[in-house]
C-alpha cells in the first residue's frame, strides 16, 4: 500500500454526493449514493485528502477544481455527463487534457466497451467467442438475418446497468422480436442489439490493471428460486430491486462446482477480452457458461460499481484483497497510466 497521502479530488453526479458521515449501524445498501459514501469515507480513513466535486454539465467545475486544488488525482465515479451515457468517456478524455491523472478506464476503453456492436466485432477478430448478433437502428425495416435462431435476446445498443432488461427481453417468434425493438427505440431512445440467448449459468469477472492483470474469482449469479419459464437472466429488477431478489432467492458468489482448471480457462478468457478492448483501471467481464461448457463473453463493463461489499469488492476479498486495498490499487493505476502509452 502507497503511504503517500493524496489530494484526491472525487467526481460524483450532482445527485449522488454521499453525507460527511452517516451513523454507525445505519443500513446504507439501498442509499444512491452508496458507492460514492464508500469510496469517500475510506478513503478519509486511509489518510488522503477528498474533496468530493458534483459534477453535472460544466467542464468548468472540474478545470477550477484541479487548477485551485492541485490534486493529485481524479476518482472518476462519474456515468455520464449531462445525464447522457455516453458522454462518460468526454469526460475522461477532458482530464486527459488537463494532464489529471484519474482511476478507472480510459476514453477509448470506454468507447470501445460501451458500444455492444463494435466490442463483439473485436472480441470475435480476436476469437473470443460471442453470441451471434445484429444492430436495429431507428427508422429501418426490422428483418432478423437467418443466422439469428430463437430464442433471442433484445437490449439498448449502449445503455448499461441492465436499464430496459426484463423477462419480455428475451423473444421467440418475429411478431415479439419487432415488439421489444420498437420498444428499445421509443422508450429507451437508442438502437436495439439483439443477439443470441445463450441458456446457462451467469458468471462475472473482476479484474484489475493497466497491462499487467489481475483477475478476480469467477463469481457466479445464482438464481435459486424463480418461477417456471422465467429466463435466468441479470435484468433490472434482478440488479437494482432488493425485494425482487429477496423474493427469488438472488444472490451472487464464488462460482460453484467448478475445477481450478475450468476457473483459470475463465480468468484467462477475460484478460484477453480486457486487452481486446483495452481498457485499463479496473472492469468486470459478463460471461454465459453454456450446457457444454463453452464460456460465452456478453460484455465487458469497465469502472464497474465498487461499493463495498458489492461483487467487484467481495470476490477482491476472497483472494485477502481488502476494499481499502482495491482501492488504492486503483488508484496507483490512474497515476501511473499514460495516455500516449496506447497511442
Amino acid at each position: 500500500m502507497s503511504g503517500n497521502k493524496l489530494r484526491v479530488l472525487a467526481l460524483v453526479h450532482r445527485h449522488l454526493v454521499p453525507p460527511g458521515a452517516v451513523e454507525e449501524g445505519t443500513d446504507i445498501t439501498n442509499e444512491p449514493w452508496r458507492t460514492e459514501y464508500d469510496v469517500v469515507s475510506t478513503l478519509g480513513a486511509m489518510g488522503h485528502e477528498v474533496q468530493v466535486l458534483p459534477v453535472h454539465d460544466d467542464l468548468g467545475d472540474i478545470r477550477r477544481a484541479g487548477t485551485d486544488w492541485k490534486p493529485h488525482i481524479a476518482f472518476n465515479l462519474l456515468e455520464g455527463f449531462d445525464d447522457i451515457v455516453i458522454f462518460d468517456q468526454n469526460v475522461v478524455s477532458h482530464l486527459e487534457l488537463l494532464k489529471l491523472p484519474y482511476t478507472g478506464c480510459n476514453a477509448r476503453g470506454l468507447l470501445l466497451a460501451r458500444d455492444k456492436s463494435l466490442s463483439k466485432k473485436l472480441l470475435a477478430y480476436h476469437r473470443i467467442r460471442v453470441p451471434e448478433f445484429e444492430v436495429f437502428r431507428a427508422g429501418r425495416a426490422i428483418r432478423r438475418p437467418k443466422r439469428l435462431t430463437f430464442p433471442l435476446m433484445v437490449k439498448s445498443l449502449t445503455e448499461e446497468a441492465s436499464i430496459g432488461i426484463s423477462q419480455a427481453s428475451v423473444v421467440d417468434s418475429d411478431e415479439k422480436l419487432k415488439e421489444r425493438v420498437a420498444f428499445v427505440h421509443e422508450s429507451i431512445g437508442t438502437a436495439a442489439i439483439v443477439e443470441q440467448y445463450i441458456e446457462g449459468r451467469e458468471l462475472y469477472v473482476g479484474l484489475l490493471g493497466n497491462q499487467m492483470l489481475q483477475a478476480m474469482p469467477v463469481w457466479e449469479l445464482f438464481f435459486t428460486n424463480m418461477p417456471d419459464g422465467a429466463k435466468r437472466i441479470a435484468t433490472d429488477r434482478v440488479k437494482w430491486s432488493v425485494k425482487y431478489q429477496k423474493k427469488y432467492g438472488i444472490d451472487s458468489g464464488p462460482a460453484i462446482e467448478m475445477t481450478e482448471a475450468k476457473a483459470e480457462g475463465i480468468q484467462h478468457l477475460c484478460k484477453r477480452a480486457y486487452r481486446a478492448l483495452e481498457l485499463s483501471g479496473y472492469a468486470r467481464i459478463d460471461l454465459r457458461l453454456d450446457e457444454a461448457g463453452n464460456a460465452w463473453v456478453l460484455e465487458a463493463n469497465p469502472n464497474p460499481q465498487i461499493a463495498r461489499g458489492e461483487d467487484f469488492a467481495a470476490s477482491a476479498e476472497k483472494i485477502g484483497l481488502s476494499y481499502e486495498t482495491v482501492l488504492q490499487r486503483i488508484i496507483n493505476l490512474g497515476l501511473r497510466w499514460q495516455p500516449e502509452s496506447v497511442a
